[in-house]
């Protein structure tokens, strides 16, 4: 198959057009089912926030997929979303258009992450963490303190520094 990695997908962007996520090779990715209505909404949106501005954008970042499956939580249209999280929570990361991530209509991304993980998210707020490689190196539940991936994430954008040092 031709998806040998995370980043060899394709997905939609909040407008509804079709991205590779290429963009995001060479970076340490913190992927995230999101929901608008959730008891871990506001907790995850500052926490998923205050990653990206402590880590920065040039070596990570987190992407961000609404899912309405679990207690049908996410029910607004992409452009409501966005706001939501743009305007209550100030998010400068990606967030994407709003896809399945269970079933038979499962997002491909998704489901590749759940099949290298063997980890299916249970509820809104699942992390996984994929290297600059697109490998899943860990995930998160959503209950779970963000501290517990912090210094996996510090590691991989060392690695990052280090091989880009290697190259010049």
């Amino acid at each position: 198959p031709r998806y040998k990695d995370f980043y060899s997908f394709d997905v939609k962007d909040s407008r509804g057009r079709t991205m590779s996520l290429e963009k995001y090779r060479g970076k340490a990715t913190l992927v995230v089912n999101v929901a608008s209505y959730c008891q871990h909404t506001e907790k995850n949106y500052i926490m998923l926030q205050e990653l990206q501005r402590e880590f920065g954008s040039s070596h990570f970042t987190v992407l961000a997929f609404p899912c309405n499956q679990f207690g049908e939580m996410e029910p607004g249209l992409n452009e409501e979303i966005i706001y939501f999280a743009k305007s209550n929570y100030g998010v400068t990361f990606p967030i994407f258009s709003k896809i399945k991530i269970l079933g038979t209509e499962a997002s491909p991304a998704f489901k590749f992450l759940i099949d290298s993980s063997k980890k299916e998210p249970k509820w809104n707020f699942w992390k996984y963490l994929i290297s600059p490689e697109g490998k899943v190196v860990k995930y998160l539940k959503p209950e779970e303190p963000i501290e517990n991936i912090k210094q996996d994430i510090a590691a991989l954008i060392r690695e990052i520094i280090i091989k880009k040092k290697e190259d010049l």
